[in-house]
Order: structure tokens, then sequence, then C-alpha cells
């Protein structure tokens, strides 16, 4: 059976089973799209199908296209990756370590035992974690009267650290700062230094942090699933005026959109001439840059946003500059040395330099992680590798 038979039957499937309402999946060599289809529907109910070209909240897909921003700098050294990250954005000299909460409720804080850099913010091991999987998060947020990290309201960025810098991985809003650290040197807004030194060369017209009207046109609704498994269409989008430019979740793009910065990594930082980043530059993204400490597994303090998550338990998994590392090979196929990640709405991506190969799978549903949604995208991983 060829990839596109089995690829179609297995996501048509999942939208029969009522897995998702919709999905587009893709997949890349580094000179060519070998895959790309959609089923279901972007709106449950409403009739308009889930095509190639549907524009979808990429969530934390977001993270690597703001890491390449950032490298892009440190290849100008206007940022430098173990330098005191307080040197470019002071706020982050200021911020402190929570140890708990006193009799009274109030957080117990001191000072870190070393600077943040942007190494650590870029790895998630500068101790800034997310609400959604730490109870402290959720409780200091709660105490200080803090918004959620999706408000994209400056406040929002103002949590404190939950280990010291370089201590171990905690998933979090380290990417938001290293957005900011972006915006300081260059002198412009996240979204506008990604559009044009990211997006555009790459030819990445449908991706972008606000919708323009023909991306509107195009774009799927995110869904929450019921308790009966129905699902509910959610009028949730991200502040199209924001306070900040989120740089860890704020992308809006489609499946073949994303394919290209996929083969920029696989092309080891250019494609049909266009070099984004240089070929150290990505082999430096592509290994282990956090030492000793190991991705852990996530566990939800809000289930309506994310079940408890992690990618093939059992396997050893570091982080790159910014992408998950297996380090050795997965049961999909993938290789050692692979790079991926997901968005909170269970889109994902994998890179396998190795195979020369990479993937996106991308629906809108919440919470993140949740079976029925994932178990299609390891199942499309699979049949890309049994091609192979």
């Amino acid at each position: 059976m060829s990839l596109r038979d089995s690829a179609d039957a297995l996501l048509r499937g999942a939208v029969s089973r009522n897995d998702v309402p919709g999905v587009v999946a893709a997949a890349t060599t580094a000179r060519e799209t070998i895959y790309e289809n959609g089923f279901g529907e972007r709106v449950a109910g409403g009739g308009v199908a889930m095509t190639p070209d549907t524009v979808c909240w990429i969530a934390s897909m977001t993270k690597a296209v703001t890491a390449t921003a950032a490298m892009q700098l440190v290849e100008q050294d206007k940022l430098a990756l173990d330098a005191a990250a307080a040197e470019v954005v002071p706020y982050l000299g200021e911020v402190q370590v929570l140890e708990g909460f006193g009799r009274s409720g109030q957080p117990k804080l001191r000072p870190p035992k070393r600077p943040i850099t942007l190494r650590h913010l870029l790895t998630h091991t500068s101790g800034f974690s997310y609400e959604i999987w730490q109870p402290d998060i959720l409780r200091y947020q709660e105490v200080r009267g803090l918004p959620q990290i999706t408000t994209c309201e400056e406040a929002a960025l103002l949590t404190p650290l939950l280990a010291d810098p370089g201590a171990r991985w905690d998933y979090g809003i380290g990417i938001d700062w290293a957005g900011r650290m972006v915006e300081a040197v260059s002198g412009q807004r996240l979204g506008r230094y990604m559009q044009e030194n990211i997006l555009a060369p790459l030819g990445m017209g449908s991706t972008a942090m606000r919708i323009t009207a023909e991306m509107q046109a195009r774009l799927a609704k995110l869904h929450a699933r019921g308790p009966d498994s129905a699902f509910q269409p959610m009028d949730l989008v991200l502040e199209q005026d924001p306070e900040f430019d989120m740089g860890g979740g704020a992308l809006y793009s489609t499946a073949g959109d994303y394919l290209k910065f996929i083969r920029m990594i696989l092309n080891k930082g250019s494609v049909d001439g266009v070099q984004v980043l240089r070929p150290e530059t990505v082999e430096m993204m592509s290994v282990n840059q956090m030492g000793d400490c190991r991705v852990t597994k996530l566990t939800t303090v809000m289930p309506e946003y994310s079940g408890d998550a992690e990618f093939f338990p059992g396997l050893v998994k570091t982080w790159g500059l910014s992408f998950m590392i297996n380090e050795a090979p997965a049961p999909t196929g993938r290789s050692a040395g692979s790079l991926a990640w997901a968005g909170l709405a269970n889109s994902f991506f994998w890179i396998d330099p190795v195979k020369d190969i990479g993937g996106v799978y991308i629906a809108q549903v919440l919470p993140f992680a949740d079976e029925r949604a994932f178990a299609p995208y390891i199942a499309f991983e699979s049949a890309v590798y049994a091609e192979l």
C-alpha cells in the first residue's frame, strides 16, 4: 500500500471514529513534499472541509521559529548564548526562585544561584514554567492576580522561577523571554522580525501572529471534547492586538507552510538558495544543549487544557535550541537524534536528519495529549516510515 493510500485511510478513519473533527497531515524530504491531505471539517458540523491550506493555531510549534530568530541574532553577534540575559532584558536579572508559600499564603522567594542565559531560555532550563503543568505557578498567578500566558498580557510574563537556571528541564515561558531578547536587539516586534527574516524568505505566506483577512477565510476553529465525546467549537482566537508577541505560541499557519520550515532545517539552514541559518548553527540547534538535564513527563493541573503528556515513555529525551531530541530510535521509525515538538491544540511535527524526512500533523482539539487525537499522529508518522 502506498503512503497516499495508507495515510488517507488512517486519517479518514480518525475523523469517522470522531477522534478529531478535522485534521491535516503532511510529510517532506529535504527536496519535496511527499504527502499532504486533509480530512473532516474546519468547524465541527459546519460543512466546510479541512483542506491542506486550512489555517490553524500551531501554538508551541512557534517556539522553533522564535529560536531560529534568536539564533540568527547570535550569528550576527547581537545575542550571546551564555551571557547574562539581563544584559539585554533587565527584568531577567530581577526574577526570583519560588520556594513555596508561607502560612499567610504569600510566596516565599529567593534570588537564583546563577544568571539566566539565552541558552537556558531556549532549552527550558531557565526555571520558568507553565501554569498548565505546575500547580505552584497556577497558585502564584492566583495570589498575585496575574493573567495566564495565552492572554498575551505583559503581566503574564511576571511569574517566578521554580528552580535555579541550569538545574533542570521545566517546560515554560522561557521562549517568550527569548522573543523579548530578539525584540530588544532588533528594535522590532517579534512577529514583524519573523515575517521579514524567516517567514517571507521561506515563502510562508500563510503564517503569522496576526491573522490576515485572507488567512481568516481559511481558519479552522479550536474545539473542546465534551464528556459525550462530541466536539464543541470554541471562539478562542489569540489577541490580535497583544501587549506582547508570544514567542512561545502565537503563530497561525498551515501544514504546507510549516513543511517549508522543516525543509529549511533538513537542508541545514537554506532552501532554494535562501539562507536563513548557517549550517553550523543548525547543527548546534540539533544536538543536546542542556547537559545532564532530561525532558520529563508533563503532569497536568489544568485537565481542560492538557492531559498528562510524554513522548515515547522510556526513551531518553534531551533538548536542543529549541527542539526535543530523542536520543534513541523511536517506535515509529524515527531515528535517534531527530527533532520534534508540538502545539497545545494537538499539532505535532518531527524532523529526522538521518533519514531525510519530516512531517506535520495538525488538529484543533483540546485537551492536549488527548489520546484519541494523538494516536492518529503516531500512526501517520509510522506510515511515513513504513513507506521509506
